[in-house]
């Protein structure tokens, strides 16, 4: 099994591109924005320290984390942002760890995974990651789009865009490119001739085959070591 990343802007459509891999192919998503807010649900561990860290300013009534307040914070105070991000994402990292397992042992070819901060946070996942995808838009659509979805100022909106590493670096890091700021048709075509190439790959074979390589080299060792001790093949 390998890995694909969907990375990009936000507000870019990395979740519409996953769509179109589980749409069409059926293949597993893991999604790190939807484990972000699991992590965070009234009563859990990194709900507790944000509690501590950030006060109930950030809680609505219901004990549930206002995220739109808490990004207004993080998205005017870096250190905050440090403070959140050294919360949130060693759990967040954990989970998507579990997903991948969970999946490679149901036999599955590949899993793409949804990073919208892939080349922001400074994790040992990235070197796991056979291909990385990286969606783009136009900035104003990426603007009026964020303006609508989050209901933000022109102004907030600017703040979160530039708090993120721009697109044209992404791109420049990743080995396919969706430009996605034309219709879904369009989107979905770009995604789709991506999709072929990764179904069509066999580096899935290459991994399985190094791993059983190495499970039969340790077994090897350790049978080696237990007759050496217990003398079971004398």
């Amino acid at each position: 099994m390998f890995l694909v990343a969907v990375t990009g802007g936000i507000a870019c459509g990395k979740t519409k591109v996953c769509e179109v891999f589980q749409k069409y192919y059926d293949v597993p998503v893991v999604n790190a924005d939807a484990i972000s807010r699991e992590i965070v649900e009234p009563g859990k561990p990194a709900w507790k320290k944000i509690k501590d860290s950030f006060g109930d300013e950030v809680f609505n009534e219901d004990q549930t984390l206002n995220r739109e307040k808490l990004g207004q914070i993080i998205f005017d105070d870096v250190e905050k942002r440090r403070i959140l991000n050294r919360i949130t994402h060693p759990v967040i990292h954990f989970e998507i760890y579990r997903q991948i397992f969970k999946y490679f042992i149901r036999g599955k070819n590949f899993v793409v995974l949804e990073l919208p901060l892939l080349f922001e946070v400074n994790s040992n996942l990235i070197n796991y990651i056979y291909k990385i995808i990286c969606v783009v838009t136009e900035e104003d659509i990426q603007i009026s789009r964020l303006i609508d979805r989050n209901s933000l100022s022109l102004t907030e909106a600017k703040k979160r865009i530039k708090a993120q590493m721009s697109l044209d670096e992404k791109a420049k890091m990743s080995h396919y490119v969706i430009e996605n700021s034309g219709s879904q048709q369009d989107m979905e075509d770009q995604a789709l001739s991506i999709i072929k190439i990764l179904m069509e790959s066999n580096h899935h074979w290459k991994l399985r085959g190094i791993l059983l390589a190495s499970a039969f080299s340790i077994i090897a060792g350790v049978a080696w070591l237990l007759n050496k001790k217990y003398k079971f093949l004398t």
